[in-house]
């Protein structure tokens, strides 16, 4: 099981930031002080059925408060667009049709965590070896595990190829300002920090 809590500087506006995109039942949310400045070096990725859901999603986290990092656009692939939280999460919206078959809801078929790691393969490895099973693997590009039991599915994508994606600079300093939580407490090769979740 795939637990995510996010470090927020507003525990209360995040809170409602987070009710209002149909968010919350994804992450979990806790006030922290620890300093972090540029990348963080991960993203939700949030996967819709189509575009109008793409840009539902993206108009309630703008209004919101969240900042547009990329206007949603038609692409060889689909359709998406980045915003960033007032808190500082990246949100990728998007989806693989081009065209609406429905009324657009802001329904999301799959949320991932991307993971933006130094090296990918190492990485997995140190994940392989800590109980977890790839389910998805391109080389040094992209890995995804193995995690049905959650509604978040947890992938591994290069640091300078997510930062290009989101439209920002790869530096960053401080702290992830995210925590995941499972059965075991370990730290990863990139700092990204594992607990057991509270009782």
């Amino acid at each position: 099981m795939l637990n995510i809590t996010l470090e927020v500087s507003d525990l209360e506006s995040a809170e409602a930031f987070y009710r209002a995109c149909d968010l919350d039942t994804y992450v979990s949310l806790r006030s922290s002080t620890a300093p972090t400045t540029g990348f963080r070096g991960f993203a939700l990725s949030l996967v819709v059925a189509q575009p109008g859901n793409v840009d539902a999603i993206i108009d309630a986290a703008v209004a919101a408060g969240a900042t547009t990092l990329k206007p949603a656009t038609k692409s060889f692939w689909g359709y998406g667009g980045i915003v960033q939280t007032p808190d500082g999460t990246i949100l990728k919206v998007a989806t693989s049709k081009k065209k609406d078959t429905a009324p657009a809801t802001r329904t999301i078929d799959q949320v991932a965590l991307l993971l933006g790691v130094t090296d990918v393969k190492a990485s997995k490895q140190f994940y392989v070896a800590n109980g977890l099973t790839v389910s998805k693997s391109f080389g040094g590009k992209y890995v995804e595990f193995d995690t049905a039991s959650s509604p978040v599915t947890l992938a591994l994508y290069p640091r300078h190829a997510l930062a290009k994606d989101t439209g920002l600079s790869q530096e960053g300093t401080g702290s992830h300002r995210i925590a995941l939580g499972s059965k075991v407490a370990l730290t990863d090769p990139d700092g990204f920090v594992w607990e057991i979740p509270a009782a």
